[in-house]
């Protein structure tokens, strides 16, 4: 069987770190199926399709990443896509309780499925989305946590344009 992965998420917006991700899934799985929720119980500063157009262009490299938008449970979208696992990235030992609780009920309501915990490169374990924004939010620079096209929308969306970016 071939291992198909899922890496869901939010992507609110993506950040470097969660390409780095994307990046190691797909020199291990065949195909890694970059989910974008389009159905959250947070309040995302972009649209399910401007995010997912976001990650399309941050991974547009990696022939082995899908990328599309989903509603609904993960759970549903693994068996629709045939896939077998579930990628989760985990920053901080903060992370393990909350994602390991996750992979313990995806894998009650799908018991064929498997998470692979992916540790955060070091370079990247301080990035995260909402941080990413309120950075922009308050004028910083934001370049070297984002793809280029992020920056751009976070500093146009926000009207900052630090350092002349």
């Amino acid at each position: 069987m071939e291992n198909i992965a899922i890496y869901p998420g939010t992507f609110d917006p993506i950040t470097n770190g969660h390409v780095d991700l994307i990046r190691r899934a797909t020199a291990i799985f065949p195909r890694v199926h970059v989910l974008v929720a389009a159905d959250t119980k947070k309040t995302p500063m972009f649209s399910a399709e401007e995010r997912c157009e976001m990650v399309k262009e941050a991974v547009k490299d990696l022939d082995r990443a899908v990328v599309e938008i989903f509603n609904g449970l993960l759970v549903e979208q693994v068996r629709r896509l045939s896939a077998n696992i579930i990628i989760r990235g985990l920053r901080a030992v903060s992370d393990f309780e909350y994602e390991s609780q996750m992979a313990l009920m995806n894998k009650r309501l799908h018991p064929e499925v498997e998470t692979f915990f992916m540790i955060s490169t070091e370079e990247y374990a301080y990035v995260s989305s909402s941080f990413v924004k309120e950075i922009a939010g308050l004028g910083g620079e934001v370049g070297s946590m984002v793809p280029p096209g992020v920056a751009r929308m976070l500093y146009s969306r926000y009207g900052s344009n630090p350092a002349g970016r």
